[in-house]
């Protein structure tokens, strides 16, 4: 049954990153205005967000059992580590950015580093991208 769980959370997270960052994405803003697009896209990664960390913490336990503590020498369980990190950085401290500059709709950069809208829907998108890199890998490490 233990092993039936981690099929399912692997399918819906990782599966899940890609149909949404690949396709639907793409898709609402190319077929709707692109603030509305952005407010779905928003909600939709938001959402496998919480998949994630489910997905993530279940994943990272079942490892444990299954391995003990020589789980922290396969790379399934690091790649499992690196995209729930990925996950909660996204979740927690760049979605709460975004949505902290979105009302005053600032595409201009502050600071040293920037720290405008656009840099921030950019920095998103590459620990997402990271993300689902290390889901790739992680399904193909766990068929062989």
């Amino acid at each position: 049954m233990a092993n039936g769980f981690k099929s399912i959370f692997t399918v819906l997270w990782i599966g899940g990153l890609w149909v949404i960052g690949v396709m639907v994405a793409p898709i609402l803003f190319k077929s709707l205005d692109n603030r509305v697009a952005g407010q779905v896209a928003g909600q939709l990664f938001r959402a496998i967000g919480w998949v994630g960390i489910v997905a993530g913490i279940y994943l990272f336990v079942y490892w444990l059992w299954a391995e003990g503590l020589r789980a922290f020498q396969e790379a399934k369980l690091w790649l499992v580590i690196g995209m729930l990190a990925c996950t909660l950085i996204n979740q927690f401290a760049v979605f709460p950015i975004i949505a902290g500059i979105k009302p005053g709709i600032s595409q201009a950069a502050t600071g040293m580093f920037g720290g405008g809208l656009e840099q921030w829907h950019t920095i998103s998108a590459l620990i997402y991208l990271v993300q689902s890199v290390f889901g790739v890998i992680y399904v193909w490490r766990d068929a062989r």
